[in-house]
């Protein structure tokens, strides 16, 4: 490791006890200052640019920032050489980093198109919505969602090749799908045109597809829901987006949750809410009630002596499962009383002698 390297602090311009955020927020600044493509013919400016990637390449990795941290420049050393590397090599090395700081800044020949760790090109992304009831959000488990598009063609298993026959390397990228030219000192690195990025060339295409190595067609996937998830959560399912181009990767599927609304229970987060209706004569001595949960799970639950209309009683954990499985929320129980508006002879006798028992009415008493 050369002794005359800056503090990585010092070149992003932050102190050592500096956000994640802050970092990015510094790095990026550099980076857009610097650059080759906006520095043409500048060496001070690409060692710069090099000296900041660097920079920023150890402080964004805890990992690598703890050790930088405890043993400077020594600590982290047997990583990629900026020193000596491209600016060509490190824009590859770091494709993904600058597509999501520029938004496919790089320069000629930097494609922003969704590419797989090893550069090549990889199928589009698809986003989907999946509704589910509050008994499945409750239970979690797998449940399919469809999706109409691209999908491999089954006839040549997605390669595009006739059955029988394979595609062929690509003589021009040798399987790479890029091909690199050199402009004075900056390499640029561009999708080959022969293979268009596939990195091989069908030679005998598949009668099926043409060649494409996908139809169009709708089809299901299985999706694993954990327990506890709420309206707004996300899941990725990697590889089950659109298919790339033939050879290549597929895409990622995206599922937007929305959970319909119950007509038992109100969610409030990880807590459940219900309404139970009692007799005002179970209000008065306490009652046990019965309660059947989402998941179809009946739970018993203790009513105290004179709870008020509208009053609540809660049973810990008894409510959603939390995502971190960390327990369960709580069951709210909101206590309705019910009032009957006819009554007989008898019942209305039994209704004053209580009234009588409990306020002592002299009136009724005395006669």
């Amino acid at each position: 490791m050369p002794a005359d390297k800056r503090d990585y602090y010092e070149v992003l311009g932050v102190q050592r006890d500096a956000a994640s955020d802050d970092i990015r927020k510094a790095y990026r600044q550099a980076a857009l200052k610097h650059h080759p493509d906006r520095n043409p013919g500048d060496v001070s400016a690409e060692a710069k640019f090099k000296e900041a990637t660097e920079a920023y390449s150890i402080l964004s990795d805890g990992e690598k920032r703890v050790a930088y941290d405890r043993f400077g420049h020594a600590g982290v050393g047997g990583g990629f050489d900026f020193s000596s590397a491209g600016v060509g090599d490190i824009l590859s090395q770091f494709q993904e980093m600058f597509s999501d700081f520029f938004g496919g800044f790089g320069g000629p020949g930097y494609a922003s198109n969704p590419r797989d760790r090893r550069g090549r090109p990889r199928g589009n992304d698809v986003r989907v919505l999946a509704r589910l009831s509050l008994a499945d959000a409750f239970t979690g488990g797998k449940h399919e969602v469809s999706i109409r598009g691209a999908a491999p063609c089954e006839e040549c298993s997605g390669s595009g090749a006739r059955a029988g026959t394979e595609p062929e390397l690509c003589a021009q990228c040798r399987g790479s799908g890029q091909v690199t030219a050199q402009r004075g000192f900056i390499m640029f690195t561009t999708t080959c045109n022969r293979c268009g990025g596939r990195g091989s060339v069908v030679k005998e295409p598949c009668s099926q597809c043409m060649g494409r190595g996908a139809v169009e067609r709708e089809r299901k996937v299985l999706v694993t829901f954990p327990a506890g998830i709420e309206t707004g959560h996300r899941l990725r399912v990697p590889g089950q987006g659109m298919p790339g181009p033939t050879g290549a990767p597929a895409g990622d599927l995206y599922v937007d949750v929305e959970i319909e609304p119950d007509e038992r229970f109100e969610r409030h987060g990880d807590d459940l809410g219900t309404r139970v209706e009692i007799p005002f004569t179970e209000a008065a001595l306490g009652t046990q009630v019965e309660i059947v949960l989402p998941n179809e799970v009946e739970l018993s639950a203790e009513i105290p002596p004179g709870p008020q209309p509208g009053a609540v009683i809660t049973v810990r954990e008894k409510g959603m499962p939390r995502l971190d499985r960390s327990g369960r929320g709580d069951l709210h129980l909101v206590v309705s009383v019910t009032i009957p508006k006819r009554l007989s002879k008898r019942a209305r006798q039994l209704i004053e002698e209580l009234d009588d028992e409990l306020n002592g009415d002299p009136r009724r008493a005395s006669g």
